[in-house]
């Protein structure tokens, strides 16, 4: 039915757990320590994983975070099991990226029914990564700890082109993000974030009440006016795009005048700039020009 990875360096419980599991008809791998849990779950993706979180060599803690930063890997639920009962460790669990936490000696019908609700939820969410990746998003969620939990193989793509992507990656933006999902911040929200060359553009999709949140990135892309557009297009001052602007929204001499706050020959004196500029000589052909610049912007 499922496959559990039990990580645990006493045989007595690797033999209780495993007996435990097969009871339930669940497939059972084991592991002495990290390094070796990490080997197998590379090769065999189980369901979820059960971690001891006190080991020799590297603990549980640090397994779960080297599992975690592991892209094909990082879907995979990590139950902790211990006999520490301080709340320290328990938040240091789920810091490291844990969703649960089972103390020793275990309960078999809770040990059962904690591992069938984490797989089944893993499962949802592995099912609704896979709609986001056909639809050829760059989106990707972080952890409250700013964890990178998942991101679509469109990101991944958008972050290989950006220089010194790794470094950039745990230095740069996932800090970004944690510092944003800490403050109040709404849905559709968009920062400007640089990298070497560049900046890209971030917009918050949804942010849930445990505090993972799902991020939209792209390249950032400068927001021009119409007015602004028009004068970096055809090389005009910015008072004569205003006028040219208005005068391709159909407004009259007097209705520009009105809207800008200056005098109705001031505009037509505008007007006569902007018509030698373009080489036109009337207003239906100025504002033609101006209409597919903006247009083709």
């Amino acid at each position: 039915m499922y496959t559990v990875l039990v990580v645990d360096d006493s045989p007595d419980s690797l033999s209780l757990i495993n007996d435990i599991l097969e009871k339930e008809g669940i497939s059972t791998l084991v592991a002495l320590e990290g390094s070796q849990a990490i080997t197998i779950a590379e090769q065999i993706k189980p369901d979820i994983i059960l971690l001891d979180a006190v080991m020799p060599k590297m603990d549980g803690f640090e397994t779960c975070i080297r599992l975690k930063q592991n892209r094909l890997l990082n879907h995979i639920p990590v139950v902790f099991m211990t006999g520490l009962k301080e709340s320290d460790n328990v938040l240091k669990g789920l810091n490291a990226g844990g969703v649960d936490y089972i103390t020793k000696p275990v309960n078999p019908e809770e040990l059962i029914a904690r591992i069938k609700t984490h797989i089944n939820n893993a499962q949802i969410t592995s099912s609704a990564q896979k709609a986001l990746d056909s639809i050829g998003q760059t989106l990707f969620s972080v952890s409250k700890t700013g964890q990178l939990m998942w991101a679509t193989p469109q990101t991944h793509n958008f972050l290989s082109t950006i220089p010194h992507a790794d470094d950039w990656l745990s230095e740069q933006l996932l800090p970004f993000v944690a510092d944003i999902t800490r403050g109040p911040v709404k849905n559709g929200s968009t920062f400007k974030l640089k990298y070497e060359g560049g900046s890209c553009e971030l917009a918050l999709v949804s942010s849930q009440p445990s505090g993972d949140c799902t991020f939209r990135i792209g390249l950032y892309t400068e927001t021009l006016t119409g007015e602004e557009v028009l004068k970096s297009k055809l090389s005009i001052t910015s008072r004569e795009s205003e006028v040219l602007y208005w005068l391709s929204n159909g407004k009259t001499n007097k209705e520009i005048a009105i809207i800008l706050n200056i005098g109705s020959r001031t505009v037509n004196k505008h007007l006569e700039q902007v018509f030698s500029k373009l080489g036109v000589e009337n207003r239906t052909t100025a504002a033609g020009i101006a209409i597919r610049t903006l247009a083709q912007s």
